[in-house]
């Protein structure tokens, strides 16, 4: 008989809290960079101009936001891929299909994106506050007094604006970190040259991450774009046709800090997963 441990649902939201928390100061200066109209600065400067003005802790703006957001989205989608894998698994013989990982990681994406919404909404405000002029700032305090600010100032509809594009975004990155992950993890493993240790597990989710990056990139852009609007946009198809007019290449604008930023916390959040799972996954004998 074998003993292997698997992930309490939970899992998942715990470690991406703890990847975000190392990873947050990329995602603030790659909002910057997605909302600039015009090429104005590139990563290294945005992150010396929020210094230079705002100090070094504005780096962290939107913290409470970003966890929020890690504890409704990457929460949702870990817990359905991992859990019905989980099950699956304990069913079959063998590891799952390509396929099926794909299309699990679409539904815990689409759901996860959807419910993460409202607190990826107030995170990206929280974000790009700093660049608005102070009579126009939103400042709000944290991410619960953004959520309830937005929902009575603006109604329970704009607290879900963007969530066609958030649910997009959230399959394509889900595709690319978890099914992509276990993939990868699954071609390591099978070559006989690893074992299940901390550098497979380094190893395959910088692949994931590179993929989920590759994805996710011209989808982020629009939903940030939506999320900062202040009415400019009627509706996800005005905001591709006027992004697009900038050239394809403002699909794809912030996307080495984006890379920066998503493949450290698609590495950090794998890592603390295999370790919460190590040390307090269920035990399974087979």
């Amino acid at each position: 008989m074998t003993e292997k441990r698997v992930s309490r649902w939970y899992f998942g939201g715990l470690a991406s809290c703890g990847a975000a928390c190392c990873t947050h100061p990329l995602d603030l200066v790659k909002v910057h960079l997605q909302t600039q109209q015009e090429v104005k600065m590139r990563m290294v400067g945005m992150a010396v101009h929020v210094v230079k003005n705002d100090g070094f802790l504005a780096l962290y703006n939107g913290l409470s936001a970003s966890l929020c957001r890690q504890m409704s989205y990457s929460l949702t989608r870990f817990a359905i891929y991992e859990t019905v894998r989980d099950m699956m698994g304990s069913s079959n013989q063998g590891p799952m299909p390509f396929y099926q990982k794909v299309l699990l990681g679409t539904l815990g994406g689409v759901t996860g994106g959807f419910v993460g919404t409202p607190a990826d909404l107030v995170n990206v405000r929280m974000q790009n506050d700093m660049k608005l002029p102070p009579e126009l700032r939103r400042n709000y305090k944290h991410a619960v007094d953004g959520l309830v600010r937005v929902f009575r100032e603006e109604g329970l509809r704009r607290l879900f604006s963007g969530a066609s594009m958030a649910s997009s975004r959230g399959a394509m990155v889900t595709i690319g970190q978890l099914a992509c992950y276990d993939q990868a993890k699954q071609l390591v493993l099978g070559t006989g040259m690893m074992g299940d240790n901390i550098f497979t597990h380094f190893l395959s989710s910088f692949i994931a991450g590179g993929c989920a990056t590759f994805l996710c990139q011209p989808l982020d852009v629009v939903k940030t774009r939506l999320m900062n609007s202040k009415g400019e946009y009627t509706g996800v198809r005005h905001c591709l046709r006027e992004t697009a007019k900038l050239g394809p290449l403002a699909f794809y604008k912030g996307l080495v800090p984006a890379g920066i930023r998503l493949i450290p916390h698609t590495v950090l959040t794998f890592i603390f997963l295999e370790q919460l799972k190590k040390y307090f996954g269920i035990r399974v004998v087979s």
